[in-house]
Protein backbone atom coordinates (compact mmCIF):
# COMPACT_ATOMS: atom_id res chain seq x y z
CA UNK A 1 0.00 0.00 0.00
CA UNK A 2 1.45 3.37 -1.33
CA UNK A 3 2.61 6.03 1.29
CA UNK A 4 1.06 9.43 1.17
CA UNK A 5 3.73 11.75 1.34
CA UNK A 6 3.39 15.08 3.35
CA UNK A 7 0.18 16.99 4.25
CA UNK A 8 -3.04 16.93 1.94
CA UNK A 9 -4.60 20.58 2.50
CA UNK A 10 -8.15 21.31 3.94
CA UNK A 11 -9.89 21.80 0.64
CA UNK A 12 -13.42 21.53 2.11
CA UNK A 13 -13.68 25.75 2.86
CA UNK A 14 -17.64 25.59 2.46
CA UNK A 15 -17.43 29.21 0.58
CA UNK A 16 -17.69 30.83 3.30
CA UNK A 17 -16.44 34.08 3.43
CA UNK A 18 -15.40 35.23 7.04
CA UNK A 19 -15.71 39.26 8.06
CA UNK A 20 -12.70 41.82 8.46
CA UNK A 21 -13.98 44.47 10.20
CA UNK A 22 -11.33 47.27 10.16
CA UNK A 23 -11.92 46.60 6.50
CA UNK A 24 -15.02 48.47 6.13
CA UNK A 25 -13.87 51.46 8.13
CA UNK A 26 -10.73 52.15 6.01
CA UNK A 27 -12.85 51.43 2.85
CA UNK A 28 -14.90 54.71 3.46
CA UNK A 29 -12.11 56.58 4.90
CA UNK A 30 -10.10 55.57 1.85
CA UNK A 31 -12.51 57.09 -0.88
CA UNK A 32 -12.76 60.11 1.43
CA UNK A 33 -9.35 60.49 1.29
CA UNK A 34 -9.49 60.41 -2.22
CA UNK A 35 -11.94 62.15 -2.89
CA UNK A 36 -10.28 65.04 -1.07
CA UNK A 37 -7.35 64.76 -2.77
CA UNK A 38 -9.42 64.99 -5.90
CA UNK A 39 -10.45 68.54 -5.04
CA UNK A 40 -7.05 69.22 -4.11
CA UNK A 41 -5.30 68.83 -7.29
CA UNK A 42 -7.90 70.57 -9.02
CA UNK A 43 -9.69 67.63 -10.70
CA UNK A 44 -12.91 67.68 -9.30
CA UNK A 45 -14.73 71.01 -8.97
CA UNK A 46 -16.43 71.55 -5.55
CA UNK A 47 -19.03 74.16 -7.65
CA UNK A 48 -20.98 70.56 -8.49
CA UNK A 49 -19.74 67.96 -5.44
CA UNK A 50 -18.03 69.67 -2.92
CA UNK A 51 -15.64 68.16 -0.92
CA UNK A 52 -15.60 65.96 2.08
CA UNK A 53 -13.96 68.66 4.19
CA UNK A 54 -16.67 71.10 3.40
CA UNK A 55 -19.23 68.55 4.10
CA UNK A 56 -17.66 67.96 7.25
CA UNK A 57 -17.88 71.71 8.34
CA UNK A 58 -21.73 71.77 6.95
CA UNK A 59 -22.71 69.08 9.24
CA UNK A 60 -20.81 70.46 12.44
CA UNK A 61 -22.83 73.67 11.41
CA UNK A 62 -25.96 72.07 11.12
CA UNK A 63 -24.73 70.27 14.13
CA UNK A 64 -23.72 73.51 16.45
CA UNK A 65 -27.01 75.29 15.56
CA UNK A 66 -29.61 72.47 16.01
CA UNK A 67 -31.01 72.27 13.10
CA UNK A 68 -30.13 69.15 12.08
CA UNK A 69 -31.58 67.08 14.86
CA UNK A 70 -35.24 68.41 14.15
CA UNK A 71 -35.20 67.13 10.81
CA UNK A 72 -33.06 63.43 11.61
CA UNK A 73 -36.08 63.28 14.53
CA UNK A 74 -39.02 63.75 12.40
CA UNK A 75 -37.71 61.65 10.08
CA UNK A 76 -36.43 58.68 12.44
CA UNK A 77 -39.54 58.53 13.74
CA UNK A 78 -41.47 58.75 10.16
CA UNK A 79 -38.85 55.94 9.41
CA UNK A 80 -39.28 53.92 12.45
CA UNK A 81 -43.67 54.19 12.54
CA UNK A 82 -43.50 53.10 8.81
CA UNK A 83 -41.36 50.51 8.97
CA UNK A 84 -42.87 48.43 12.43
CA UNK A 85 -46.40 48.87 10.83
CA UNK A 86 -45.13 47.27 7.02
CA UNK A 87 -43.58 44.74 9.14
CA UNK A 88 -45.92 43.58 11.28
CA UNK A 89 -48.52 43.56 8.72
CA UNK A 90 -45.93 41.78 6.09
CA UNK A 91 -45.41 38.91 8.68
CA UNK A 92 -48.75 37.87 9.56
CA UNK A 93 -50.22 38.02 6.01
CA UNK A 94 -47.12 36.66 5.33
CA UNK A 95 -47.53 33.57 7.14
CA UNK A 96 -50.88 33.07 6.28
CA UNK A 97 -50.22 32.59 3.08
CA UNK A 98 -46.99 30.09 3.92
CA UNK A 99 -49.06 28.14 6.13
CA UNK A 100 -52.54 28.34 4.96
CA UNK A 101 -53.93 27.09 1.55
CA UNK A 102 -56.70 29.12 1.20
CA UNK A 103 -55.04 32.14 1.49
CA UNK A 104 -52.10 31.30 -0.23
CA UNK A 105 -53.65 31.53 -4.02
CA UNK A 106 -56.05 34.71 -3.37
CA UNK A 107 -53.46 36.45 -1.63
CA UNK A 108 -50.59 36.06 -3.69
CA UNK A 109 -52.64 36.82 -6.63
CA UNK A 110 -52.70 40.27 -5.11
CA UNK A 111 -49.25 40.88 -4.20
CA UNK A 112 -48.48 39.92 -7.56
CA UNK A 113 -50.41 42.30 -8.37
CA UNK A 114 -49.62 45.24 -6.54
CA UNK A 115 -45.87 44.68 -5.44
CA UNK A 116 -44.65 45.59 -9.02
CA UNK A 117 -46.11 49.09 -8.82
CA UNK A 118 -43.32 51.61 -7.72
CA UNK A 119 -44.59 53.12 -4.47
CA UNK A 120 -42.91 56.48 -5.21
CA UNK A 121 -45.58 57.31 -8.04
CA UNK A 122 -48.19 56.27 -4.98
CA UNK A 123 -47.22 59.12 -2.80
CA UNK A 124 -49.41 61.83 -4.34
CA UNK A 125 -52.24 59.40 -4.21
CA UNK A 126 -51.54 58.77 -0.38
CA UNK A 127 -51.38 62.57 0.11
CA UNK A 128 -54.45 63.04 -1.86
CA UNK A 129 -56.34 60.13 0.29
CA UNK A 130 -54.97 60.41 3.79
CA UNK A 131 -54.36 64.68 3.79
CA UNK A 132 -49.95 66.34 3.91
CA UNK A 133 -49.67 65.32 7.34
CA UNK A 134 -47.68 62.67 8.66
CA UNK A 135 -50.44 59.70 7.86
CA UNK A 136 -49.73 59.97 4.09
CA UNK A 137 -45.77 59.80 4.34
CA UNK A 138 -46.00 56.42 7.23
CA UNK A 139 -48.85 54.67 5.08
CA UNK A 140 -46.56 55.25 2.32
CA UNK A 141 -43.43 53.16 4.11
CA UNK A 142 -45.49 51.30 5.58
CA UNK A 143 -46.94 50.02 1.66
CA UNK A 144 -43.76 49.99 0.70
CA UNK A 145 -42.48 47.85 3.29
CA UNK A 146 -45.50 45.34 3.13
CA UNK A 147 -44.93 43.57 0.29
CA UNK A 148 -40.97 42.91 -0.05
CA UNK A 149 -42.08 41.59 3.71
CA UNK A 150 -44.42 39.02 2.46
CA UNK A 151 -42.62 37.83 -0.36
CA UNK A 152 -39.65 36.60 2.35
CA UNK A 153 -41.78 35.41 4.80
CA UNK A 154 -43.38 33.10 2.22
CA UNK A 155 -40.21 32.26 0.89
CA UNK A 156 -38.74 31.59 4.33
CA UNK A 157 -41.94 29.18 5.24
CA UNK A 158 -41.50 27.35 2.15
CA UNK A 159 -37.54 26.69 2.70
CA UNK A 160 -38.36 24.87 5.83
CA UNK A 161 -38.03 20.91 5.50
CA UNK A 162 -41.40 19.45 5.22
CA UNK A 163 -39.77 16.55 7.09
CA UNK A 164 -39.25 18.32 10.05
CA UNK A 165 -42.81 19.25 10.28
CA UNK A 166 -44.32 15.91 9.27
CA UNK A 167 -42.19 14.63 12.00
CA UNK A 168 -43.48 17.25 14.67
CA UNK A 169 -47.06 16.40 13.31
CA UNK A 170 -46.57 12.41 13.89
CA UNK A 171 -46.05 13.36 17.57
CA UNK A 172 -48.89 15.43 18.07
CA UNK A 173 -47.52 19.01 18.34
CA UNK A 174 -49.98 21.43 18.63
CA UNK A 175 -50.24 23.44 15.44
CA UNK A 176 -48.88 26.55 17.83
CA UNK A 177 -45.88 24.62 18.45
CA UNK A 178 -44.70 23.43 15.09
CA UNK A 179 -45.13 27.29 14.09
CA UNK A 180 -43.28 28.76 16.75
CA UNK A 181 -40.59 25.85 17.53
CA UNK A 182 -39.47 25.04 13.25
CA UNK A 183 -41.35 26.95 11.01
CA UNK A 184 -40.66 30.87 12.35
CA UNK A 185 -36.56 29.63 13.42
CA UNK A 186 -36.66 28.00 9.34
CA UNK A 187 -37.82 31.48 8.33
CA UNK A 188 -36.08 33.48 10.05
CA UNK A 189 -33.05 33.48 7.64
CA UNK A 190 -34.84 34.67 4.93
CA UNK A 191 -36.87 37.33 6.96
CA UNK A 192 -34.04 38.73 8.30
CA UNK A 193 -32.59 39.18 4.80
CA UNK A 194 -35.87 41.24 3.99
CA UNK A 195 -35.48 43.08 6.48
CA UNK A 196 -32.22 44.63 5.19
CA UNK A 197 -34.42 44.74 1.64
CA UNK A 198 -36.65 46.56 3.67
CA UNK A 199 -34.92 49.25 5.44
CA UNK A 200 -33.54 50.16 2.38
CA UNK A 201 -36.97 50.73 0.80
CA UNK A 202 -38.36 52.76 3.57
CA UNK A 203 -35.14 55.16 4.10
CA UNK A 204 -36.06 55.77 -0.40
CA UNK A 205 -40.25 56.25 -0.08
CA UNK A 206 -39.09 58.33 3.53
CA UNK A 207 -37.09 60.91 1.21
CA UNK A 208 -39.63 60.81 -1.31
CA UNK A 209 -42.66 61.23 1.20
CA UNK A 210 -40.37 64.36 2.83
CA UNK A 211 -39.60 65.95 -0.23
CA UNK A 212 -43.53 66.09 -1.38
CA UNK A 213 -44.54 67.55 1.85
CA UNK A 214 -42.82 68.05 4.76
CA UNK A 215 -41.57 71.06 6.54
CA UNK A 216 -39.10 69.16 8.96
CA UNK A 217 -37.03 65.49 7.80
CA UNK A 218 -33.99 65.10 5.94
CA UNK A 219 -35.86 64.39 2.66
CA UNK A 220 -36.95 68.36 3.28
CA UNK A 221 -33.44 69.36 3.65
CA UNK A 222 -32.11 68.06 1.19
CA UNK A 223 -34.59 69.29 -1.61
CA UNK A 224 -34.32 72.67 0.41
CA UNK A 225 -30.51 72.93 -0.52
CA UNK A 226 -30.81 71.33 -3.62
CA UNK A 227 -33.54 74.55 -4.76
CA UNK A 228 -30.78 76.66 -3.00
CA UNK A 229 -27.90 74.99 -5.32
CA UNK A 230 -25.92 74.62 -1.50
CA UNK A 231 -24.18 71.46 -2.70
CA UNK A 232 -22.49 71.47 0.69
CA UNK A 233 -25.49 71.24 2.78
CA UNK A 234 -27.24 68.81 0.30
CA UNK A 235 -24.69 66.93 0.20
CA UNK A 236 -24.62 67.18 4.25
CA UNK A 237 -27.78 65.51 4.29
CA UNK A 238 -27.04 62.31 2.26
CA UNK A 239 -24.21 61.78 4.45
CA UNK A 240 -26.87 61.91 7.15
CA UNK A 241 -28.95 59.52 5.20
CA UNK A 242 -26.16 56.83 4.64
CA UNK A 243 -25.25 57.15 8.33
CA UNK A 244 -28.73 56.06 9.17
CA UNK A 245 -28.91 52.97 7.01
CA UNK A 246 -25.44 52.41 8.11
CA UNK A 247 -26.36 51.99 11.63
CA UNK A 248 -29.63 50.07 10.68
CA UNK A 249 -27.35 47.75 8.45
CA UNK A 250 -25.21 47.38 12.13
CA UNK A 251 -28.07 46.70 14.00
CA UNK A 252 -29.69 44.14 11.78
CA UNK A 253 -26.13 42.37 11.74
CA UNK A 254 -26.13 42.11 15.54
CA UNK A 255 -29.65 40.65 14.89
CA UNK A 256 -28.80 38.24 12.81
CA UNK A 257 -25.15 37.19 15.09
CA UNK A 258 -28.36 36.92 18.54
CA UNK A 259 -31.24 35.24 16.52
CA UNK A 260 -29.28 32.89 14.19
CA UNK A 261 -26.30 31.62 16.31
CA UNK A 262 -27.65 28.31 16.13
CA UNK A 263 -27.04 28.16 12.99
Amino acid sequence: MPKLKGVVPFRAGGYAPRHIGWASPVTLIGLLVFWQILVWLGWASTAYASSPVLIGRALAALVASGELWGHLAASLQRLAIGWVVGTVAGLVVGFALGLFTLARSPGMAVVSALFPIPKIALVPLFIIWFGIGESSKIITLAFGVFFPTVINTVAGVDGVPRGLIRMAQSFNLKHWSIVTKIVLPGALPAILSGFRITTSTAIILLVAAEMIGADKGIGAFVLQAGNLYDTDNLLAGIVVLSAIGLCVSWVLGRLERVLLGWR
